[in-house]
């Protein structure tokens, strides 16, 4: 062990900030935990704050709860259905052109809206879909529609929650891609083109099967994510006319630890949902070694 140490020493000292850092703003504050299970206010000390058992975990008996767990499942599993295989299909569409030149601009056009924070996006959507001179609601007034309220309706929130994400996050979940399929062997298309496989069969046969240790890295990275539906993204367009599907559990956490002073019962929200999310990555690890031999370990 410590031969190996010494031997790749230098490669121990490179990455050694990043742990420092990993461990300063990940494993410290997990101390945290403990206002869980204590009575904790704004002034006090969690160290000194009283235990209070699982008093902080009574939100499970709450029928509000449970709704807002819906909610958020229900746009989590809508998201992970349709963001999930649009990034492999682009990166396939993207490794079929042929002219570099344009190719680049493809690449270029759908990696920028991931350099946009939400609150921009959110702005873009409530200049484009507003009933008072939105560029959506005018076109619709034109065909002789009458205009929708996008941005209150509870039928649109989630479709446009889902097609927002996709614009902004697909284009850059495609490097992953396009990288693993970079490293694909030229000769095994060449092979395959001289048995007289086409296009798709090259895909399904060759650049498929290349790059399925990624996709299967990528889905169980992606698992956790059914839980956490991004702040971020809904809380700038919820309102009170959505709230009722909006509701998630990153804003009731929100709404009762840093707005209501609950500090007690976010945290317990909060851990709930991280031991959530692991069993989930734990569970997706293990089926995807059975079914096969890949896995993060």
């Amino acid at each position: 062990m410590i031969a190996r140490v010494y031997k790749y020493r230098w490669q121990y000292i490179m990455i050694l900030p990043a742990i420092i850092l990993l461990f300063l703003f990940q494993y410290i504050p997990m101390a945290g935990i403990q206002i869980a299970f204590k009575n904790f206010a704004i002034g006090s000390s969690m160290w000194e704050s009283n235990w209070v058992g699982l008093d902080n975990f009574s939100f499970v008996h709450d029928s509000q709860f449970w709704k807002i767990v819906k909610n958020t499942l229900s746009i989590s599993i809508l998201k992970f259905i349709f963001a999930f295989p649009m990034p492999i299909i682009l990166a396939l569409m993207i490794n079929e052109v042929r002219n570099s030149t344009f190719k680049r601009f493809v690449q270029s056009v759908s990696y920028l809206p991931h350099f946009f924070s939400w609150i921009v996006v959110a702005y873009i959507l409530q200049s484009f879909l507003t009933m008072d001179g939105g560029i959506v609601n005018d076109v619709i007034g034109h065909l002789g529609g009458k205009p929708i309220f996008f941005l209150g309706s509870t039928d649109w929130f989630r479709p446009m929650i889902i097609s927002s994400s996709l614009w902004k996050e697909v284009g850059w979940n495609t490097i992953l891609y396009l990288a693993a399929i970079s490293s694909i062997d030229p000769q095994l298309y060449e092979a395959a083109k001289v048995e007289g496989a086409g296009k798709f069969a090259q895909i399904r046969h060759i650049t498929l099967p290349g790059i399925l240790p990624t996709i299967t890295i990528v889905l169980i990275l992606s698992i956790p994510g059914l839980i956490n539906v991004g702040l971020d993204q809904i809380y700038p367009l919820m309102n009170s006319a959505n709230q009722e599907v909006a509701d998630v559990l990153d804003t009731y956490v929100l709404r009762n630890g840093l707005q209501q002073g609950y500090f007690g019962m976010a945290t317990a929200v909060g851990l709930v949902s991280s031991i959530l999310g692991l069993l989930l990555v734990v569970t997706t690890n293990s089926i995807s070694k059975k079914i096969n031999d890949e896995g993060l370990w």
